[in-house]
């Protein structure tokens, strides 16, 4: 085998390892939108969001419906304001819940609904009124010091 023979097959095998890797990387990130169908987009508002960001999913039931797509603060009644796409297919009741979750101890925050039992329906725009902020690690183990440090100091001397 020459030498531009050899040269040329080591180009080959390393085009395809790169078309390979930003093929990869398109199903990784989820760029392609097809997945979802006819969005509406809803919004919701959180004292603390956490690390939630832009591209994050929407979950029910640990079912994929949607993605966040803006993220503000509310000047007027300081809060988060998360602005989030739904797939058309999936309807949700005005009473539904938003939770900022954690995808393991330590994984990547995402945005969970749990729908209630109303009969009506969010509709396109609507605000989810019923959230609960995210859960900040450092907040709950300073709190957990805390109340064993007060332990201490009240109970009984012997």
């Amino acid at each position: 085998m020459s030498r531009t023979t050899l040269d040329l097959w080591v180009g080959v095998f390393v085009a395809m390892g790169i078309a390979a890797l930003f093929f990869l990387a398109i199903k990784v990130g989820s760029v392609s939108g097809s997945d979802i169908k006819s969005p509406y987009t809803l919004t919701a508002r959180f004292d603390n969001i956490g690390g939630l960001k832009v591209r994050a999913p929407v979950k029910v039931a640990g079912v994929l419906v949607g993605r966040v797509s803006e993220i503000r603060y509310d000047n007027e009644r300081f809060q988060a304001e998360v602005v989030f796409t739904v797939d058309g297919r999936y309807k949700f009741p005005t009473d539904t819940f938003a939770n900022i979750l954690t995808s393991g101890l330590l994984g990547e925050q995402y945005l969970g609904l749990d729908p209630g039992g109303e009969e009506k329906v969010l509709a396109p725009g609507d605000v989810i009124k019923k959230t609960q902020s995210a859960v900040v690690l450092e907040k709950l183990i300073s709190q957990f010091m805390f109340s064993k440090a007060a332990e201490g100091e009240t109970a009984p001397a012997k």
